[in-house]
């Protein structure tokens, strides 16, 4: 068996015919043109229409996949499929299955996923809302390149094919729409070659809403490609606000210094939103490094070259070393300040630079120790994080190709 076109479904019975016959017409050009032998799978997600006898009738494989979702229903197609090149695509008759043909012939050629893409096919009148395509499709494909950079220009189409073998590397998990996101996602991230080829989406041929809820689906896709990009979700915004944190205690720790008692622009309400923003910063900077982590550890995150070297001393013991010392100095502070204010005969203080400091110094270094039982935790309940072997990239994948190569997308 060589192709697989799984077909998710749920109650399709008015559009499940003509899927089938150009789903059946893709197989029969690829075994003209390539001698590829193939099968159509209905992933029946709990169907009482009858579409199951239905496909069965039109000669279709039929798995009953109890989870529900459309990404449990694709999931549980693939694991079931026997084909080594998987096509998916919905049953509700939007998408022509005779598409699918080029985008076998690209994992042939050694693509490990292919995308369709209706922007460069076409969308005929009436087959996606205007929302979706002015605004939904647009904005979370350009998210996902940003924070991705896997170049595609429809992340979201649903007619795409996928080698068995990449299949299995992805370890996808997504059960609801999101699994689109998901697929595109894990390839880039695990460098999978991505090509992409034009596809047509028609009007649906059913009587009834379809199941995507273009804003609770478009949230849910948003959300998965925020909770899959560390970077952009905790350790931006720790950068930014660090560094902005950092340079207000500066300036205001150098004024009070060399001019003691003259009013700085950088006053009391300044210092205590640096204290806090400084504190926040460095939860999100150690929430960035524990997701980074889980992704390394799941094995749909390749380390990055500077967590490499950082892992070789970044260890529990470091972190509730450097607490301890952060607090210590936090103390010291606090009981300067505390002698500073009993010599002046107590009373009110026109600065809290001092208090705010020391308060800041010893938060730091007890969020650092706990911290660093949180990154033990999530490395495997070790003090060493990662392991050196867990950081060393393979030289090549199970298809042979360069794991060092990137999610090339190649437009056919």
């Amino acid at each position: 068996m060589d192709v697989s076109i799984v077909l998710p479904c749920l109650n399709e019975a008015q559009s499940l015919a003509v899927c089938i016959e150009a789903a059946r017409e893709a197989l029969d050009t690829l075994s003209e043109r390539h001698g590829l032998g193939g099968e159509i799978l209905l992933a029946d997600n709990g169907s009482t229409d009858g579409s199951q006898a239905l496909a069965m009738r039109l000669g279709a494989r039929v798995v009953a996949v109890a989870e529900r979702g459309y990404g449990a229903a694709l999931r549980g197609g693939f694991t079931a499929a026997r084909g080594r090149f998987l096509v998916m695509g919905d049953a509700d008759g939007s998408y022509n299955f005779r598409e699918a043909v080029p985008m076998v012939e690209a994992l042939m050629a050694g693509a490990d996923l292919c995308m369709g893409s209706r922007f460069k096919g076409g969308i005929k009148p009436g087959a996606m809302p205007w929302k979706n395509r002015y605004i939904g499709n647009p904005l979370l494909t350009g998210v996902l390149n940003l924070l991705f950079r896997t170049g595609a220009s429809d992340a979201h189409c649903g007619l795409r094919a996928i080698t068995k073998a990449c299949f299995e590397r992805l370890a996808l998990t997504g059960s609801g729409m999101e699994f689109a996101s998901e697929m595109v996602i894990k390839a880039a991230l695990k460098r999978q070659v991505i090509a992409e080829v034009p596809a047509t989406l028609s009007p649906d041929l059913r009587d009834r809403p379809p199941h995507l809820r273009p804003w609770r689906d478009g949230w849910r896709h948003l959300r998965y490609l925020l909770m899959l990009s560390p970077s952009w979700s905790f350790a931006l915004p720790a950068l930014v606000g660090g560094a902005a944190a950092a340079t207000i205690l500066t300036a205001a720790t150098v004024a009070a210094v060399t001019d003691p008692g003259k009013p700085f622009f950088f006053g009391n309400y300044w210092v205590v939103l640096a204290g806090a923003m400084m504190s926040v910063s460095q939860i999100s900077a150690i929430l960035a490094a524990a997701t980074h982590l889980y992704g390394v550890r799941a094995g749909y995150r390749p380390p990055k070259p500077w967590v490499v070297k950082l892992s070789r001393w970044l260890t529990l013991e470091t972190m509730l070393g450097t607490g301890a010392l952060s607090i210590m100095l936090g103390l010291a502070v606090l009981a300067w300040a505390v002698v500073a204010w009993s010599g002046r005969g107590g009373g009110p203080n026109e600065s809290v630079l001092a208090v705010v400091l020391g308060t800041m110094f010893v938060a730091l270094g007890a969020q650092n120790a706990l911290g660093g039982f949180l990154l033990a935790v999530v490395g495997g309940n070790e003090a060493r994080f990662l392991e050196y072997g867990d950081l060393a990239e393979p030289t090549s994948d199970t298809s042979g190709k360069a794991a060092g190569q990137g999610p090339a997308l190649a437009a056919r």
